[in-house]
């Protein structure tokens, strides 16, 4: 049986052979050209449940309509814990982990930059 040939992918993504199904897995890697200097915040107006204890001051928290402690969003949108001014985070020594896993360049982030651009 032939090989596959590998399809193009895009830029943040990395093809290998996967010997023992003899197909291709495809791995998304984040893209290390995107950083959070250049970005309106769009991730920060996500609903982010605080699963476990990382120190959130209470007053950044409520519950969602299942009792789930989750990160306050103000009239804006934006999480409460935003600087409105510098698009930085307040508390983010305290951040969530939720916040912490986002992958700044990863799928998730590039498709709010996109729905976040495209909203504009």
């Amino acid at each position: 049986m032939a090989t596959p040939a590998l399809e193009p992918v895009p830029e943040t993504a990395v093809q290998e052979r996967a010997p023992e199904v003899g197909g291709v897995l495809t791995t998304l890697v984040p893209d290390s050209r995107i950083t959070c200097d250049d970005c309106a915040a769009a991730c920060c107006k996500l609903e982010v449940v605080c699963l476990t204890e990382t120190g959130v001051p209470r007053h950044f928290t409520t519950r969602d309509a299942w009792g789930a402690v989750v990160m306050e969003r103000l009239d804006d949108g934006w999480c409460a814990a935003l600087d409105r001014d510098t698009l930085l985070c307040r508390i983010y020594a305290q951040r969530p982990l939720l916040c912490r896993e986002f992958e700044m360049g990863g799928p998730d982030c590039l498709a709010e930059r996109e729905a976040a651009w495209d909203s504009n």
